[in-house]
């Protein structure tokens, strides 16, 4: 009965949506593992965006190749190539997902990096909507972090619903790729980011 309102309540706000401009989302994992269950997360989401959710394109922008925040790289106004392609990326993007772990009660550094490189003047994160999802339910208190960074940033995150989960506890809710295999948990993610597309919408007609 659980599942059956739950999935009701995705259909009704997927009509609601229906015929609007193609939102892009920008997705962003804070960890390098390959078989990261967060990595796994964005991955489902892009699956779904294909599959399931119409008018949401999501693509997976790469940080792992971002050096470590140094001025001294910014010659001319211009940054290094790295940068200036992942900055891009994220003008290009209408809303951004952001899936990361907890690290000692924060994001980690590969997050907080790409976060510090989109920030530089110009910043390429204003006025953008958000979402953070988590695999483990230590990661609220990163997405808790990531929140307050985010206000500084002009980032605008959706408050409900919130998505983190304990990928650890059975019965096993990803397979050994890392791929999310669960249908309650993939429910979830959709509900979720069904709500950031309406939301970013909102924003936009709103401006």
């Amino acid at each position: 009965m659980k599942r059956q309102k739950r999935e009701k309540k995705i259909q009704e706000v997927a009509v609601s949506i229906s015929e609007k401009p193609v939102i892009k989302v920008a997705a962003i994992c804070g960890s390098l593992r390959k078989a990261s269950y967060n990595r796994g997360l964005i991955r489902a989401a892009i699956e779904l965006s294909k599959e399931q959710i119409e008018g949401l394109h999501v693509e997976y922008v790469e940080t792992a190749l971002l050096p470590m925040l140094n001025t001294d790289l910014e010659v001319d106004g211009k940054f290094p190539a790295e940068v200036e392609e992942f900055r891009q990326k994220i003008l290009e993007a209408d809303c951004c997902l952001f899936a990361s772990p907890d690290y000692n009660y924060s994001v980690t550094p590969i997050l907080k990096n790409a976060l510090d490189w989109g920030s530089r003047p110009p910043n390429v994160w204003a006025g953008k909507t958000a979402a953070a999802v988590s695999a483990v339910g230590g990661g609220r208190r990163a997405q808790y972090h990531l929140r307050q960074i985010g206000v500084f940033l002009d980032l605008h995150f959706i408050n409900k619903p919130e998505f983190y989960m304990n990928a650890h506890r059975p019965p096993g809710k990803f397979n050994a790729d890392g791929d999310l295999v669960d249908p309650e948990t993939k429910d979830n993610l959709k509900e979720m980011l069904l709500s950031l597309q309406a939301f970013t919408l909102r924003i936009q007609e709103k401006c």
